[in-house]
Formats: structure tokens, sequence, C-alpha cells
């Protein structure tokens, strides 16, 4: 855990990797939820059978946008900043998804601060993260979140 104690500590991380979470499995019940909670029922991700003989992955994967959801789930077990009051999600400026997530692997992220800009009552912050699955070659989510953080 990355713990980031005042503004001007946070200032001087800009364009530093601040953290890298553990590893984190993925698996086939966390795809299947996901796939309830937002009607994304493509058969890559759900059938086991039909993946394994059918795509070209070998099996099930996960949705590239659960990938993208457990982005905020990995920067709070990685990074903390009991100098603010709260954080928001404010958007995403680039995401890709240079590779599948097979069902089954474990992934973890890679946070470098890009920016920090002063905002109201706060600072808008700019992550660079890469998350990437245990043993894979590319990455399997490349994104620029952007957050806000309350003081």
């Amino acid at each position: 855990m990355r713990i980031i104690g005042s503004v001007e500590e946070l200032k001087s991380l800009i364009g530093q990797e601040v953290a890298v979470t553990d590893w984190f499995p993925i698996t086939q019940e966390r795809v299947n939820l996901f796939a309830e909670a937002t009607g994304d029922h493509q058969w890559i991700h759900l059938d086991v059978e039909r993946s394994r003989k059918e795509s070209p992955f070998g099996g099930t994967v996960a949705h590239g946008f659960l990938t993208l959801s457990l982005l905020p789930m990995i920067m709070e077990s990685a990074i903390s900043m009991p100098m603010t009051k709260m954080g928001v999600n404010y958007g995403l400026n680039k995401v890709r998804f240079p590779a599948p997530v097979p069902v089954g692997s474990r992934i973890r992220g890679r946070m470098t601060l890009a920016e920090v800009e002063d905002i109201p009552g706060g600072a808008q912050l700019v992550w660079k993260v890469t998350m990437e699955r245990e043993g894979g070659d590319k990455p399997v989510c490349v994104a620029e979140s952007v957050s806000r953080r309350y003081w």
C-alpha cells in the first residue's frame, strides 16, 4: 500500500510509477455476474464448452469492460490518500484492450501519476494505468483514468 500523506507529496510523484497492485484472480463467477449486471451475454464470455472449441482464446475470456471496471478497486487496494475527504471518478481519456483476459488468469495494475491539476477544494488527477495478466506478454488494459480528490 502506497500512502500519500500530503498534497505536496502527491505533486512530487507526477511522472512516476506510484504503485503496483497484488495479483487479482478473474473467475468465471465474476464474469457471469458482470454479464448479468450489464446484459452482455456474448458466448466468448459465458459458454465454457463452446469457447474451448470455437474461440481463438481457447476458453472464456473476461469482458474488456469488466477489466476496466476493476480500476477503482485495484487503485484503492494500492494507493491511500488519507489527507482527502473523498474521491470521485471523473472519467477516462484513453482506453485500449491490447490482449484478452482468459478466465482463471490473474491480473494486476501499475499506476503512474501523469497529472495533478488544482481545482476548487481539491485536485484533479490523471493516472496512467496498465493492467497486466500474469504470464502475458502484452497489457490487457491501458487507460488514462481521471479522478478528483477533495480535501
